[in-house]
């Protein structure tokens, strides 16, 4: 397939979701480019002829990569950035000058920036869930020095190889469980909009901790009107999405992405 002007796009199997076309569109608009970002279906094992079929289009600048395709696409690229092969998961492809493809994970960049004024070195930080958002939080949070993580999950195993992996020495503990911590990071869907909520108990933060939900929708999720009422700060998902997504348009489109939080972008994101 060709297209008659520079294009990117989001591919995964369900796709008709994903808010990536309205992030990027909302972008070029605003920057004027001709160019234009779609999503489009890649069933499972549709993946590699999507590659094959996209190298050879000229028009074609790389695409953002959601499930169930984080984890094959890493075989199928020329190189793969090493924080990305860490984590397991790439979320982002772009095609360099020679033509090679290359993957990186954007959601640290998003991670990092959510986090931005967080004294994370020596910190204590309670990781809620062990799944795919976990990944690339854990290893955001040993890098910057982070000296004990707790991950809460309702499967003792599945955090386990979690912190085997990505942070050794990490403990385990039943979402129920208070334990201390300067930073609580919500990895899991829970609290997204019609998504049940446990209430976690946040007794056993330290006064003035930060409580980062990943959840973009709604803005106000439960865990985050609890923590506020308590006194802790708070941020919530569309800050990660936005700069995981703009980490992405740079490499795509080779500029800055013009984030503007008070452009009524967020609202849309969040609504």
């Amino acid at each position: 397939m060709t297209s008659s002007r520079p294009y990117a796009e989001v591919i995964g199997d369900p796709i008709a979701h994903s808010k990536s076309p309205l992030i990027h569109r909302h972008w070029l608009g605003k920057l004027g480019l001709d160019a234009d970002y779609r999503a489009w279906r890649v069933a499972p094992g549709e993946l590699a002829d999507y590659l094959a079929a996209r190298r050879d289009d000229p028009d074609w600048r790389g695409c953002n990569v959601t499930m169930p395709h984080k984890q094959a696409i890493l075989a199928l690229l020329d190189s793969v950035d090493p924080s990305a092969a860490a984590i397991g998961a790439v979320n982002t492809v772009g095609r360099n000058a020679d033509g090679r493809l290359h993957g990186q994970n954007t959601d640290l960049h998003g991670i990092h920036r959510s986090l931005e004024g967080v004294r994370l070195e020596d910190a204590e930080v309670v990781l809620v869930g062990a799944g795919g958002a976990a990944r690339p939080a854990a290893y955001a949070l040993r890098r910057a020095g982070v000296r004990r993580l707790t991950i809460l999950t309702r499967d003792p195993a599945k955090g386990r190889r979690l912190a085997d992996q990505l942070f050794p020495g990490a403990e385990i503990g039943a979402l129920a469980s208070e334990p201390a911590g300067d930073l609580l990071v919500n990895a899991t869907p829970l609290g997204m909009a019609g998504q049940p909520w446990p209430r976690l108990p946040l007794g056993g933060l330290a006064p003035g901790a930060m409580v980062f939900d990943m959840v973009y929708a709604p803005a106000r999720t439960e865990l985050l009107v609890d923590a506020h009422a308590r006194g802790f700060r708070t941020v919530g998902g569309a800050t990660m999405l936005l700069f995981q997504a703009a980490q992405a348009f740079a490499t795509f489109f080779g500029k800055p992405a013009p984030i503007d939080l008070g452009d009524g972008l967020v609202e849309q994101l969040t609504a």
